[in-house]
């Protein structure tokens, strides 16, 4: 609902999308409930994450500038 999809890039302007902020909590959240989570960027100052269902397929993409979270989200990777 006029919420743009996150996408693998064809976005036409040059700024940084908006997204929504997520916690430590609902990544855990997401996974007791069989879901399963990526990261798609992570730096000194924020996370990103693509939050997927339990097939892989990315559902929706969050960020946090939060350091518990982007600790969470180096010391938790996939892999």
């Amino acid at each position: 609902m006029g919420q743009g999809e996150p996408g693998a890039g064809g976005g036409s302007g040059g700024g940084r999308e908006l997204m929504r902020s997520a916690t430590v909590s609902e990544l855990e959240d997401w996974e007791q409930g069989g879901a399963v989570w990526q990261p798609v960027e992570i730096t000194p100052k924020r996370a990103i994450v693509d939050l997927c269902s339990c097939s892989g397929e990315p559902m929706d993409r969050v960020e946090s500038e939060d350091p518990e979270f982007i600790e969470f989200v180096r010391t938790h990777r996939a892999g």
